[in-house]
């Protein structure tokens, strides 16, 4: 059965996904210490990487880069929902998928320290 909401257009639709984002912003914020870190983060990294001596796009990777990490920690905070909802008990496809998941948010992190070492030695 399809969601009674997947008919709207227009205006209401922009005003639901609107709605929908928050809560989904909300929700992370609560529920997962993971994001909130990530968040405190950003907080730190995004003015700082304004304010360091860096071109207009080295500005702009730092930023990206650090924007990717919070997008990937949703989808897997996302994927680990969904698979608890499903099942609580140990499975090896649902520890294959938090996993995963997990070694994704590790890769962003990764990439953020990549993209902040090449844009700040070049």
């Amino acid at each position: 059965m399809e969601s009674p909401y997947k008919g709207k257009t227009g205006l209401r639709r922009l005003w639901n996904a609107l709605h929908y984002s928050f809560a989904g912003l909300r929700a992370a914020v609560k529920h997962e210490d993971a994001f909130r870190q990530e968040i405190l983060l950003a907080a730190v990294l995004v003015p700082l990487a304004l304010f360091l001596p860096a071109s207009g796009t080295g500005k702009a990777l730092m930023v990206c880069s650090i924007f990717l990490v919070l997008i990937i920690e949703l989808l897997n905070s996302a994927v680990e929902a969904a698979v608890d909802r499903v099942s609580l008990e140990n499975h090896r496809l649902a520890k294959r998928a938090k996993d995963i998941g997990s070694a994704a948010v590790l890769l962003g992190l990764v990439n953020v320290a990549i993209v902040w070492i090449l844009v700040l030695t070049a």
